[in-house]
């Protein structure tokens, strides 16, 4: 449900809270890696041993996992609910900057899910290419050379780990080559209004009244 609210705003409310820093609060995809996932878990099992029903954890987990959900959502529905035979750029494969790790990756989950609509997949990761083609291995993914050369000819692109290198690209350049100006972004790494003046037709996470 979108209330309209903007959580980049709700953020730094929340921060304002000298207790509590803001940058804890930053909406996306979810988070992954080898240890977070994993303890996630491991404290749920090991309360469920105790005989105590840690519902605020299962919730943190049952969020997380939802958010890759709604993210391949919004992919669905800016594109009128038809995946079939569409290109999907992926910028981001690792679970997080600087580094290669894929384990517990939200984009591999993401793929998998617009695979199975039936989309072709065009990726890019700065570090996490080996990684991620042994993992997947589809031969509908096809691995890109840079971020430019998965935006061209895709329908959509799709921000999925926020690398330095996505912040900076020429965002022009980037909508001369997609096949149509779109751009979901995962990790809330561009400007919505500067988005909607390049003219792009733009969805982050939790942006409210800046979708569009």
């Amino acid at each position: 449900m979108d209330i309209g609210a903007d959580v980049i705003k709700v953020a730094k409310g929340i921060g304002m809270d000298r207790r509590i820093n803001e940058n804890f609060f930053e909406a996306g995809v979810g988070f992954g890696g080898s240890c977070f996932p994993k303890d996630v878990s491991a404290f749920i099992h090991i309360c469920e041993k105790l005989g105590y029903n840690f519902n605020l954890l299962k919730d943190v987990k049952r969020i997380n996992e939802h958010q890759k959900i709604i993210f391949t959502g919004k992919i669905h529905k800016i594109l009128d609910g038809k995946l079939k035979r569409r290109t999907i750029g992926i910028l981001g494969l690792s679970f997080k900057p600087n580094t290669d790790d894929i384990r517990n990756a939200p984009s591999l989950d993401i793929i998998r899910r617009l695979l199975d609509e039936k989309a072709f997949i065009k990726a890019y990761d700065p570090r996490a290419m080996e990684k991620a083609r042994e993992e997947l291995g589809d031969k509908r993914i096809e691995f890109c050379s840079d971020a430019y050369a998965v935006a061209k000819g895709s329908d959509c692109l799709a921000i999925i780990t926020e690398w330095n290198e996505f912040k900076r690209l020429n965002l022009k350049k980037v909508k001369r080559l997609l096949k149509r100006p779109i751009i979901v972004d995962g990790r809330n790494i561009y400007d919505p209004r500067i988005m909607k003046k390049l003219g792009f037709k733009y969805w982050g996470v939790g942006r409210g009244k800046f979708h569009d």
